[in-house]
């Protein structure tokens, strides 16, 4: 163990060093610190879900290893594989049922209209099957099971894939599943098997990788981004996944003078026009990454195109004195607007995003500062990857029960939407709420989010990921 947590990483068949941008508190309290990647990382190696993502996006077994989807979609049937608990108790279905239930109804408070919003119950068939009940069908509902915030733990952990121990701050990983002899006996774990895990700032996260004390650096984001070129990183070394999601500003200020400027129409417009997106692959020069001014990236699954803002054919001058007429218009009524706070995480990319921030909304006249994730704000950074690909993803981390700044009317339509008596209905009403929370600017789209990872040469079983998501027991070519 005292080897093994000096860090150094094996190039030929060692122990795999892994560094995930982050703070220790992602481990210690993953639940409360999601979408963060240090807590995903951890919830998918130490307590999988009924099933869990590959790193090319499918849906693979975990806790269940095999299930059926019977009843026209409204009834998903999973067996559960033999699995026991930290303590060593038998992972049972009724237990894996009632976790799984309130995990689903934290999230519904979060996204009700998404894919889980239609489950009536989820029930133990016997002690090995548990069959989760929908009062309509629903797609897109193992792509939710699969994620992170779906994880089956009690309180003293989860299934694995991996085992945990704590050594410091560093997190070490040994398989659950593990190689018998022909008495069953247990072999010991070769090297290559095990995990070392810790959750750090990107900087010393890239300067471990530099040194050859890490293997695999993950969850980097556009806010670190900068950092690679001056510490001379091997451009071969990076990898950055083919992610869709949400990247921008969900407005988010309701109190007091800010809500009052805020609730003005003409005011979240002209901020959501006034920001030059043309500047932002010259900060973030990545590879096929592009900008946008609306919410949802494409048509999905909508039956129309999704709605486009109707100032996207005017120059970026133009967006600017349109902009200013309306604050000008502002002042005369209420007199100089407050200084809005802009939550941004810490890092040089997100230094320059405020940057642009800061000039752009003075050219129409509002003053901005600089605030932590954790503080009240007007304007909070959205940087997630898409957990499934619908417009109702993107809707709903954006929508009313998440506090951003909402249109009543797209709301009360992904109310109709869930209540819908065939999809096509569904997806007629997802289409009218696109378009009333795209006029509404209640949030200010930048593009998609950028993640990056550095990968050592030893890892050959690395793939970019549409997800994000890299599994560390497939970081081989080989079986892990």
């Amino acid at each position: 163990m005292a080897a093994i947590l000096g860090g150094c990483s094996d190039e030929g068949s060692g122990t795999v060093t892994v560094s995930v941008v982050g703070a220790p508190a992602d481990f210690a309290k993953p639940l409360e610190n999601l979408p963060d990647p240090g807590a995903k990382l951890f919830l998918e190696t130490t307590a999988q879900g009924l099933v869990a993502f590959d790193a090319s996006g499918e849906i693979l077994p975990a806790l269940a290893q095999r299930w059926i989807v019977e009843d026209d979609g409204r009834s998903y049937i999973f067996r559960l594989r033999r699995a026991f608990w930290p303590d060593g108790s038998k992972v049972m279905a009724k237990d894996v049922g009632r976790l799984l239930m309130a995990r689903i109804e934290a999230l519904r408070r979060l996204d009700p209209a998404g894919p889980l919003d239609a489950v009536q119950d989820v029930v133990a068939m016997t002690g090995e099957v548990i069959e989760i009940r929908l009062a309509a069908p629903r797609p897109y509902v193992l792509q939710m099971l699969a994620q992170p915030q779906m994880a089956i733990l009690s309180r003293d952990g989860g299934t694995g894939p991996y085992r945990r121990a704590m050594r410091g701050k560093a997190l070490v990983l040994t398989p659950v599943e593990r190689a018998t002899n022909e008495s069953g006996d247990e072999l010991p774990v070769p090297t290559w098997q095990t995990r070392i895990v810790r959750a750090e700032r990107a900087a010393l996260a890239i300067t471990r990788f530099q040194q050859g004390k890490s293997a695999l650096v993950l969850g980097g984001r556009f806010s670190d981004l900068p950092l690679l070129v001056p510490a001379g990183v091997d451009r071969d070394d990076v990898r950055i996944d083919p992610v869709q999601g949400l990247l921008g500003l969900a407005i988010t200020g309701q109190d007091g003078d800010r809500g009052k400027l805020l609730d003005d129409d003409g005011v979240r417009r002209a901020i959501n026009m006034a920001i030059d997106r043309s500047q932002l692959p010259v900060m973030f020069p990545v590879g096929g990454w592009a900008t946008t001014e609306q919410i949802v990236p494409g048509q999905l699954d909508l039956p129309v195109p999704p709605a486009v803002p109707d100032w996207t054919g005017l120059s970026q001058e133009d967006r600017w004195a349109q902009g200013q007429a309306v604050m000008k218009r502002w002042r005369s009524e209420h007199g100089d607007p407050p200084v809005l706070r802009v939550a941004l995480p810490k890092g040089p990319g997100a230094t320059m995003l405020f940057g642009l921030v800061r000039y752009d909304l003075g050219m129409i006249g509002l003053a901005v500062e600089r605030v932590d994730m954790t503080a009240d704000a007007d304007l909070r950074l959205v940087d997630e990857v898409a957990a499934y690909d619908s417009a109702l993803w993107y809707l709903g981390r954006i929508g009313c029960a998440r506090k951003v700044h909402c249109s009543p009317q797209a709301d009360a339509q992904l109310q109709a939407a869930s209540l819908a008596s065939s999809l096509e209905e569904r997806m007629a009403r997802v289409a009218q709420a696109e378009a009333l929370m795209q006029a509404h600017n209640g949030f200010v789209a930048l593009g998609a989010p950028v993640r990056w990872s550095l990968v050592a040469r030893r890892l050959t079983g690395f793939m970019a990921s549409p997800r994000a998501r890299h599994p560390l027991n497939h970081l081989f070519k080989s079986t892990n």
